[in-house]
């Protein structure tokens, strides 16, 4: 969703095509596996109010991200837009603490009367220009990217896997919902499930899949020793959790899916089974309610 340029743009003036949070709930995962890295990304201090981003161009169509620290302003456009309605994002320039060259996620979007999107002229010494990640390649920036979507089109995806892994911590039967991909296959769990009140999750499944193991480990180990702001989260229904190499998307009253650096492009599937929803709930619960979508 977007907001509604002006026709005729001053030469200084932004033309607001869509707008992101940057905040502990939620941020565009390509920045960073959480809060603090995300910030680090664009150069920004990781404040506890968080930030709103405002993608568009300006008169000649150059492409620019500005970062305010009205993030409430930017909740409420993004609300706006997603029901519809019309919402004209102008934060004040009091609160405008960065306009950084480029667009670090992709804008399907372009404003009308100006040139086609372009990045801005290197020459203007603005600083590194902002690009969204090659997807060509395989690396963490694709890996959050590709959960992001999963967390978007969740019933999609959702809907290539076998109802019947949903109640299974053997993935075996699941479907592959990439094509070439092992789905992440398992056995019963050592110890029994954790209750909700417990504060830990149970005993995690044998899993054959080395890195969604590890995942599913440094998961479990999160619910022990919280990791920094945004590593786990809320997005779109979904938990949302990262680490070092690794991601991974849930819905608590569902299964999971795992993405991992070492298998591009892969999207591993595990199924529900005893102890995947104790995990889940722990996650939820660390994960501060999103305000808005990072879109």
């Amino acid at each position: 969703m977007g907001g509604n340029p002006q026709d005729a743009p001053g030469e200084d003036a932004l033309l607001v095509l869509t707008a992101a949070m940057l905040t502990p709930a939620g941020f565009p995962g390509v920045l960073g596996d959480d809060y603090p890295a995300a910030c680090a990304r664009l150069g920004l201090e990781p404040l506890s109010g968080g930030y709103g981003l405002v993608f568009g161009q300006d008169a000649a169509g150059a492409r620019w991200t500005v970062a305010t620290t009205d993030a409430a302003m930017v909740a409420c456009a993004l609300a706006a837009w997603d029901c519809g309605l019309t919402y004209e994002l102008a934060p004040d320039e009091s609160t405008m603490i960065a306009s950084l060259p480029g667009w670090p996620v992709p804008v399907a979007v372009s404003a009308p009367d100006v040139p086609e999107p372009h990045d801005p002229d290197e020459t203007a010494g603005c600083g590194p220009v902002l690009t969204p990640p090659d997807t060509s390649v395989w690396g963490p920036q694709q890996r959050r990217l590709g959960a992001d979507e999963i967390a978007v089109r969740w019933m999609e995806w959702r809907d290539q896997i076998g109802p019947a892994t949903a109640g299974t911590a053997d993935g075996g039967d699941a479907a592959d919902p990439v094509g070439g991909t092992d789905p992440a296959g398992g056995t019963d769990p050592a110890g029994g499930a954790g209750t909700p009140e417990g504060g830990r999750a149970a005993a995690l499944p044998v899993i054959s899949h080395d890195g969604v193991r590890r995942a599913l480990e440094s998961a479990e180990a999160y619910t022990r020793e919280p990791p920094p702001p945004g590593r786990v989260r809320t997005a779109y229904g979904a938990v949302r959790a990262d680490g070092p190499g690794w991601s991974l998307v849930a819905r608590t009253d569902d299964m999971a899916f795992v993405l991992l650096d070492e298998a591009p492009g892969e999207v591993l599937p595990v199924g529900r089974g005893p102890a995947l929803p104790s995990l889940l709930e722990a996650l939820g619960r660390l994960a501060r309610p999103e305000v808005s979508p990072a879109s």
